[in-house]
């Protein structure tokens, strides 16, 4: 598959259009987050070159039930947004939650996973990724709902 680089700006403005559709249309949409972690027990963070720059999450985005699952997505998104190359069997479901928070009718999935390696290399639309051991090392920037319940779920 060939990789497309959008420039933030576009990104951006395309995020904001997105979000007011949402609050328009009030669409059914289906989400999948993903926490990878290594053996000393970092796990991977990241942000966004679009919407809240400034907030830590987690890797992910969006699938359609009809085509693929969660796990599938996920190891999807993987390769998409960071080129680590994974298998949906590698994911295990955390949680599955429901939410209108962004205007929209959203379930998302936390999965997790052991990352096959530590390397990554960006796609655009991710701004920056770290692995970290603690949300400490973010310096108290903000960090997502889903982040933190990743980390909850898995008693970090």
């Amino acid at each position: 598959m060939r990789r497309i680089n959008v420039p933030p700006p576009v990104l951006q403005a395309a995020a904001w259009s997105q979000r007011l559709w949402w609050r328009v249309a009030k669409p059914a949409t289906f989400g999948v987050k993903a926490f990878l972690t290594l053996p000393d027990g970092r796990f991977l963070v990241v942000r966004h070159a679009y919407g809240d720059t400034a907030r830590w999450g987690l890797p992910g985005g969006g699938y359609k039930p009809v085509r693929e699952m969660p796990k599938q997505a996920a190891a999807r998104e993987m390769w998409e947004e960071l080129r680590i190359a994974m298998d949906a069997a590698e994911f295990t479901v955390l949680d599955r939650a429901q939410t209108a928070a962004e205007g929209k009718r959203d379930t998302v999935t936390i999965v997790t996973a052991p990352a096959p390696t530590a390397h990554f290399h960006l796609a655009s639309e991710i701004a920056e990724a770290r692995w970290i051991r603690s949300l400490d090392e973010l310096g108290g920037a903000p960090v997502s709902r889903w982040l933190k319940a990743a980390l909850a779920l898995t008693g970090r």
